[in-house]
């Protein structure tokens, strides 16, 4: 017995300096993303999808347990009821993204921790989950030529270069909890903590009078608050082996407190080198501007048709009034956005022991929205299809431990070519590392 006390609180200790260490990542990564479409809002968004639900082109308002192993399934949170062992999520996400406008190309790369989260059964009927993961990413460096004409007493034109960039995003934090009533009904909640920087800078650099001073304009928005998510899933059982699953799940529209700073700052600009980072002097400073943002109501649906630990087949349903989003009571233009995931997976046997192959899952999906961002009268739409396997890895049968990896690729599109606007194609590459566990159970000795 002090044996099995002193194993579980090595576990225990383990664990706990994992997710410190890897918070500690997350929360100091840098945001390296390469997309002009991030400066609109607070960025892309990247959901709350672990690699698992993304492979299935993002499907998870009404999934459970598609196979025998625990998910975590944050989309969702009703769906933590359904957790029956200890269970833990990490992994890492890397981007490729290549830019495409008026015949010029761009390619960018961009790595970072995707996700980490933990869960574990409090009774029979519920369960607890904590994390954190990336919320949104901002992230661009672009440009426009003007020419300025000449006045009477100075009749030569000048060429101005109009320099944007923004660099940051938003984590959000998480605590849940899931309860099931029945067989049938489980309900269950988020409550979040949203917190990190959005920076946007504005340059003006005079190309031919290497005399003149550029000058900058940042826009610095700390962000630090709490929001609620709320999920509900209720299945019918259609045959002892068949499921069907109807799922909601909605986010709150929540008031984020922030903090603005604004600086103006000029420096020296080599036109023929196009060097100019070093800040000659601060011309103002004003700090500790006390902000909001006012993010907008989120609603999911969806519903999943399952064969026990076989195959499953789903789609979801999602929508966002974004035409409310304002920073400090100001409306920032948005429209409501729309969006739809199909996708499964199937298990050919998992109880197979000849064949490995048999026992893995085999994903895929697709993913259509009509995002937030309108341009000159034109929806910006983004399109994707997803792949993914999950790869059951060593596991003990008498301990009840099982671990599995999840691999997804994503190929998406951003924008179009069309009327000179921008197209952004990428390539995202996720992989999380699931454990299931008997860890904090209750053993009964003779």
């Amino acid at each position: 017995m002090k044996s099995l006390h002193l194993n579980m609180y090595k576990k225990i200790n383990y664990i706990t300096a994992v997710l410190v260490l890897l918070a500690s990542i997350s929360v100091n990564a840098q945001v390296t993303t390469q997309s002009p479409y991030s400066k609109y809002g607070i960025g892309n968004l990247k959901g709350v999808l672990l690699p698992q639900f993304r492979a299935m082109g993002g499907i998870s308002t009404a999934v459970n347990k598609p196979t025998g192993y625990n998910n975590i399934n944050i989309q969702n949170p009703a769906s933590y009821a359904g957790i029956t062992s200890t269970t833990i999520d990490v992994g890492i996400a890397g981007t490729f993204t290549n830019l495409k406008k008026d015949g010029a190309t761009e390619n960018s790369f961009n790595g970072t921790l995707s996700h980490l989260a933990l869960a574990f059964p409090v009774n029979r009927h519920s369960a607890l989950s904590f994390g954190i993961l990336p919320y949104s990413e901002l992230g661009y460096n672009f440009s426009n030529k003007q020419t300025i004409a000449g006045t009477p007493g100075n009749p030569s034109t000048s060429d101005v270069n109009n320099v944007y960039t923004g660099e940051g995003g938003l984590s959000k934090a998480y605590i849940g909890y899931g309860y099931r009533f029945g067989d049938h009904f489980r309900i269950g909640a988020n409550m979040e903590y949203l917190f990190g920087n959005l920076i946007e800078d504005k340059g003006v650099e005079f190309v031919n009078d290497p005399s003149a001073f550029a000058t900058r304009l940042q826009n610095k928005n700390s962000v630090g608050g709490i929001s609620f998510s709320y999920g509900a899933q209720y299945d019918i059982r259609l045959t002892s082996k068949m499921l069907l699953t109807f799922g909601y799940s909605g986010s709150s529209a929540s008031t984020i407190n922030s903090t603005r700073t604004f600086m103006a700052s000029k420096y020296l600009y080599d036109g023929s080198t196009g060097d100019g980072n070093v800040t000659v002097e601060t011309v103002d400073s004003i700090g500790s501007g006390k902000s909001n943002l006012k993010l907008p109501l989120i609603h999911n649906f969806g519903i999943a048709l399952q064969k026990d630990n076989k195959w499953l087949i789903g789609a979801d349903f999602r929508t966002g009034k974004w035409s409310s989003y304002a920073i400090n009571g100001v409306n920032q233009g948005l429209q409501n956005s729309q969006g739809v995931s199909v996708g499964g997976q199937i298990t050919p046997d998992i109880t197979s022991i000849n064949s490995y192959f048999k026992r893995v899952d085999y994903r895929l999906g697709f993913s259509y929205d009509k995002t937030y961002i309108n341009i000159s009268d034109q929806d910006v739409k983004q399109m994707a299809i997803s792949f993914g396997l999950g790869l059951p890895l060593a596991n003990s049968q008498t301990r009840g431990t099982f671990y599995k990896m999840n691999f997804t690729t994503e190929l998406g599109r951003r924008g179009t070519m069309q009327s000179g606007t921008l197209q952004e194609n990428y390539i995202s590459v996720h992989l999380g590392f699931t454990l299931n566990d008997t860890w904090f159970k209750r053993f009964k000795f003779d």
